[in-house]
């Protein structure tokens, strides 16, 4: 949320254009389809039950459904999300946050749940790993 506002702040503060009918269409539907990754990644994890709150030991590794495709659906879902705002709202800054984004997600959280995943179930977690990218 903090990167969605500061991207949005600053296509306000000026260092924004009026996106084309077009560029807001692209927005638009990489919001739909980061909200449709993380839909589908917070179901996986209902149907395993277990947590989805980051910081929170998992109760079981979830590799089937979207996590087929990727280990960090949420977060995946959370940088299309943050790119098709920025498209929406014009903000060039917004997109170039991205990778900022995407190293603040990966030492914030990624590191530790990968880490408890690893502990947990360990052969599991390897395979996985191993035939899963980390986002696409």
């Amino acid at each position: 949320m903090g990167f969605l506002t500061l991207a949005w702040a600053l296509a306000g503060a000026g260092l924004g254009f009026a996106p084309p009918l077009w560029l807001k269409g692209i927005g638009g539907g990489l919001v739909a389809l980061g909200v449709a990754l993380m839909i589908a990644a917070v179901f996986a994890m209902w149907r395993h039950h277990t947590t989805v709150i980051p910081h929170r030991v998992p109760s079981d590794i979830v590799t089937d459904g979207i996590y087929r495709f990727t280990r960090n659906p949420i977060y995946l879902g959370d940088v299309f999300t943050l790119l098709g705002f920025s498209l929406l709202y014009g903000s060039p800054a917004g997109v170039l946050l991205i990778p900022v984004f995407m190293a603040v997600i990966q030492r914030r959280f990624i590191a530790e749940e990968e880490k408890w995943l690893g502990t947990k179930f360990a052969s599991e977690f390897q395979s996985w790993a191993e035939r899963t990218r980390r986002w696409l």
